[in-house]
């Protein structure tokens, strides 16, 4: 096997939330922020474009780095079709919050692992997980209650399941760390396969 869990991944990520969850799995990297701008659209389904938002994110840092695996993330909440990234301020994380409220939705993490080497040899896999979150019904208060505990702006979906997560939510399906932001079990799963 080519993968050694001993050898130091980059994660290509600023989410302290990835960070801590790779760091409870015992995996042992360093953080190396992609500056590749975000696709909002441009694919057929909202899993197309985690894939390829986590993808590029990992590539661009992958090329920098010859010869180590770079893991890229990108997730995002799906409600009745409707895509919600990290909202850009409070109205419309609050918008968002409000939609949300008393319905099921998915959250996606698209995920890329990616190593270069020196010449045109490229290795990679990418993947996504989809977590099932069911919400709570929530009132104006009940949102402002939340805010108050935790910043929204920093989340897709406006909104942090780790962070005062009972308050807003009621049940979940599937992997807890996928809504946090990096399907871990998946991960480690798909890194102990990579060269076998």
């Amino acid at each position: 096997m080519s993968v050694q869990l001993a050898e130091k991944f980059i994660l290509a990520s600023a989410s302290p939330r990835r960070a801590e969850l790779l760091k409870r799995v015992g995996l042992p990297f360093e953080v190396r922020v992609s500056d590749v701008e975000e696709l909002q659209s441009e694919c057929d389904s909202a899993r197309e474009l985690c894939e390829k938002n986590a993808y590029s994110k990992a590539d661009s840092v992958a090329q920098k780095y010859p010869g180590r695996w770079v893991i890229g993330a990108d997730t995002l909440v799906v409600c009745e079709n409707k895509v919600y990234g990290k909202p850009v301020d409070l109205t419309q994380a609050r918008q968002t919050l409000e939609t949300l409220s008393g319905k099921r939705h998915e959250v996606i993490t698209g995920v890329a692992l990616v190593k270069k080497d020196n010449g045109s040899q490229c290795s990679q896999k990418v993947f996504s997980v989809v977590t099932g979150v069911a919400f709570r019904n929530l009132s104006p208060e009940d949102i402002s209650a939340y805010f108050s505990k935790t910043n929204p702006l920093d989340k897709a979906g406006a909104y942090g399941i780790q962070d005062h997560g009972e308050l807003i939510i009621e049940g979940i399906e599937g992997s807890l760390s996928n809504v946090i932001g990096l399907p871990v079990e998946e991960l480690m799963e798909q890194l102990s396969k990579l060269g076998s």
